[in-house]
């Protein structure tokens, strides 16, 4: 009895560490990136939450079954005089290079997962919806479905309006905020009176976004072209693709 009990207890040890997929992240920028990873509360939390990496670096992580999540760049991180470490786009403000639990701050491009494991569809896709900050691609390595790029290639800081512009100190837009966070306003934040899909609609800023990258969200409602799923894959993660 005791050696039937031990040996259930191994088996369940052994599928809820069952890895759901592998996520590799490749850095192409001419500049070096720090990636973040923040987990879903319900699903345990990755084995490295932030890191560097430089130009042309590359760094695996397994995520565990089930998984859900989603990944950013921080760009132009520092480390000040008192030993804080600090980026001046997509910070998670946690003071170190991991952020452990923290998410990032807007504006920053997201890939955003949910992966169901045991053979299940993953979804994925590729957010604008707090803003950009570099471009970046997920293309699922294997899988079967439809296992569609998802992405946003483009370098939507050079073509940011002002009004939504983040700057850096020689005045070089850095980031480029959603109209949501700039202007705070129940319609180009899909709240209130604009909390369902038929009331929130495309706009004039959000447009930039789509137009610029096709395949990412640019505003909450923007699932029809926005959301990807796969079955058993892994994931490239590309920033600067």
């Amino acid at each position: 009895m005791e050696k039937r009990v031990f040996i259930s207890l191994v088996l369940a040890l052994l599928v809820s560490g069952a890895k759901s997929a592998t996520f590799r992240f490749i850095n192409r920028c001419p500049y070096t990136v720090w990636p973040g990873t923040l987990h879903d509360p319900r699903k345990p939390q990755l084995s490295q939450t932030g890191f560097e990496l430089a130009q042309g670096a590359a760094v695996s992580l397994d995520a565990p079954n089930a998984w859900g999540g989603r990944f950013w760049g921080r760009t132009r991180c520092t480390t000040d005089t008192s030993g804080r470490f600090k980026c001046a786009t997509a910070d998670c403000g946690s003071g170190v290079v991991a952020c452990n639990g923290a998410g990032a701050a807007p504006p920053a491009t997201l890939a955003e997962f949910t992966l169901q494991g045991d053979g299940g569809k993953d979804f994925y896709d590729t957010s604008l919806v707090d803003g950009f900050n570099l471009p970046m691609s997920i293309i699922p390595q294997g899988g079967s479905g439809e296992c569609s790029k998802s992405s946003c290639d483009e370098d939507v800081n050079s073509i940011c309006p002002m009004e939504l512009g983040v700057t850096a100190s020689d005045g070089a837009i850095i980031a480029c905020k959603s109209a949501c966070l700039e202007f705070n306003s129940d319609e180009y934040c899909c709240r209130g009176a604009f909390g369902t899909p038929d009331k929130c609609k495309a706009n004039n800023y959000s447009m930039i976004f789509k137009n610029a990258c096709p395949t990412a969200y640019s505003y909450a409602y923007d699932d029809p072209t926005s959301t990807f799923t796969c079955t058993k894959a892994n994931y490239l993660l590309t920033f600067c693709p």
